[in-house]
């Protein structure tokens, strides 16, 4: 059984953070939010107060097989500036674990390294930030163990490739279908 984490930043914009946890636990996937704050509750960037199921210092990464980085500017920044997760960042895309970005977070990724060579996307404007890799203009892309989104209107594809890359195209499929969502 995968388990899937999902970092929030103050300032996190929260209908990309919200829609992968919301998604994933449809599918019966264990998905934490998990505080990088160090407060049990972390507010974002339109100022809702969401109640974090951990924090990051008390996870164990060992038993985790996917992260996942939610944008909003203010807390792309904060995850940024956590030292703990970015080294677990690194760690996962070195190990050919899954990290997912959106938004803005994407930027994250550029900045360390971990876009060279592969297809990626973020927030319009942050294209310069996704050093080395290969832009799409895909509402989300996987390439590899790597998933970005474009942003807040695309936050239902990125959750369900993020679905799709745990549980088969099929399910990404089904619950698209189960959720009455439209690709048009």
């Amino acid at each position: 059984m995968s388990k899937v984490c999902v970092f929030f930043g103050t300032g996190y914009e929260e209908i990309e953070a919200l829609t992968v946890v919301d998604i994933l636990r449809r599918q019966g996937i264990d998905t934490k939010m998990v505080s990088v704050t160090g407060e049990n509750t972390v507010v974002g960037s339109h100022q809702i107060p969401v109640v974090m199921d951990c924090l990051i210092e008390d996870l164990n990464f060992d038993e985790v097989d996917v992260l996942v980085l939610p944008g909003g500017l203010a807390g792309t920044r904060n995850l940024e500036a956590c030292a703990l997760l970015m080294n677990q960042v690194d760690a996962f895309a070195a190990g050919g674990k899954a990290v997912c970005a959106i938004c803005a977070a994407p930027s994250i990724l550029g900045h360390r390294g971990i876009l060279k060579g592969k297809k990626a996307i973020a927030y319009p404007g942050f294209e310069d930030q996704l050093e080395g890799a290969v832009i799409t203009w895909e509402p989300a892309v996987q390439d590899g163990n790597i998933i970005t989104g474009r942003g807040m209107g695309c936050s239902i594809p990125f959750a369900l490739k993020i679905l799709a890359y745990l549980a088969g195209e099929d399910a990404g499929a089904a619950m698209a279908e189960k959720i009455v969502y439209q690709n048009q």
